[in-house]
């Protein structure tokens, strides 16, 4: 028979923008047993948006990323643990061991360990000067590199690579941007729609190097970067250099005690995972989707922002059923975007286009036959509510009214 709630222990692995919402929201719900937040991080519970926007610009201070103080947590009963790795997880005895030895014993585990960057595995690669940007402590180095000014090389096209290079330009840096793939956010968007933001980096002085030979080696003097060479000996010259080729779920700790993993930890529509005692959220949770009917693995705030909080309801007890349509955002100099659905490349037909596509003030749609999987909204605000929508209905649309601005997207 389980302990009463009052007498139960919820603990959270993983200080993240996730887990500090799902403890947030056990407190919410009512929960008043014992709720453990541990964290591998020193810092507190932290968003991670302002560090590659707001933060690198200089525009917001480093204290707006913290969700809450440290008096908060006090406040409402959260046991914060940082700086405190969680080493194994012993599922026969609902116990974590933390680094030191230090055990915690759980009625309910939650897993939102996040993802860890992709390294890039070359010679001179553990130079000083050579640069990540995941964590905050990651961001005061970046900041500091661009807000030097100087030659700024910026590895990989995708969200995080792009918007270092945007924010470096705008603090002054002159910036080279290396992608092997022909156009920056190709994988993502596609063609007709990263050719935008390839336009946009250019106007804005970024060197792009599309579809250049992969980095063979970053050269230093006296131990810190000097120049970046690609496997066809073109040097590039570089004060520093950040790395964006991407992230990888977290899932060390799950795997080592035996829980199902396939490109995160894998979970039902609950955010279950195949032990019931054990649920996962964030960037680490490879889940069900129900409207989707498929797995999903989302990598962005919003997915964290609202896991969490389902995940939090799930070990509550109550009946959950997880099918946020994925959503992300980006800014890059005076351009905004937001994109609401899944459209991998070869699962849609075409792509339509809503508003001017030159002046960088449209929604671009990408269907499947007749069917919406995905929207974009550039410079366009107050439609993110109606594309998903879309999505989540999947009912039949108009192409030619959805190309049209004068049809309301409730009328396509």
């Amino acid at each position: 028979m389980s302990s009463p709630a009052s007498e139960q222990t919820h603990v959270i692995v993983g200080a993240s923008l996730a887990g500090a919402k799902a403890a947030e929201t056990l407190r919410a719900e009512g929960f008043g047993g014992r709720v453990v937040l541990v964290g591998e991080e020193a810092e507190l519970p932290y968003e991670r948006p302002p560090l590659s926007k707001g933060y690198l610009l200089g525009t917001e201070e480093r204290s707006t990323a913290y969700l809450h103080d440290a008096g908060w947590y006090d406040e409402q009963r959260i046991e914060l643990r940082l700086g405190a790795p969680v080493t194994s997880v012993d599922r026969a005895a609902h116990e974590v061991e933390i680094a030191g030895g230090e055990r915690l014993r759980y009625d309910a585990l939650l897993l939102t360990t996040g993802s860890v960057v992709r390294r890039l595995d070359v010679p001179g690669a553990d130079l000083d000067g050579v640069l990540y940007l995941r964590r905050i402590d990651d961001a005061d180095r970046v900041a500091a590199a661009i807000g030097a000014g100087g030659r700024i090389v910026v590895v990989g096209g995708g969200w995080i690579g792009l918007e270092v290079a945007a924010a470096a330009r705008q603090r002054g840096a002159e910036v080279t941007l290396v992608e092997v793939l022909d156009l920056p956010l190709q994988r993502v968007l596609g063609d007709e729609a990263a050719r935008v933001f390839a336009d946009l980096h250019r106007e804005r002085g970024v060197d792009l190097r599309l579809g250049a030979p992969a980095v063979r080696e970053i050269r230093g003097d006296g131990g810190r970067v000097a120049e970046v060479v690609l496997a066809d000996g073109t040097a590039l010259p570089a004060d520093a250099v950040v790395i964006g080729i991407g992230i990888a779920p977290a899932t060390a700790l799950a795997e080592a005690a035996g829980l199902a993993v396939k490109n995160g930890v894998l979970v039902d529509v609950s955010l279950r995972t195949s032990d019931p005692d054990i649920y996962a959220a964030g960037d680490v949770a490879n889940a069900e989707h129900p409207l989707l009917g498929r797995r999903v693995r989302v990598e962005h705030w919003a997915n964290a922002l609202n896991g969490g909080p389902a995940a939090a309801r799930s070990m509550l007890g109550q009946a959950v059923s997880y099918d946020r349509i994925p959503f992300f955002y980006s800014d890059q100099y005076d351009l905004g975007m937001e994109y609401a659905g899944l459209a991998l490349p070869g699962e849609y037909d075409r792509v339509v286009f809503r508003g001017d596509v030159a002046a960088r003030e449209f929604v671009a749609f990408w269907l499947r036959g007749d069917l919406v999987l995905a929207g974009m909204n550039v410079n366009v605000w107050d439609v993110t509510d109606a594309i998903q929508d879309l999505v989540r209905t999947a009912r039949p649309v108009d192409p030619t009214k959805l190309a049209d601005p004068g049809v309301a997207l409730t009328d396509v």
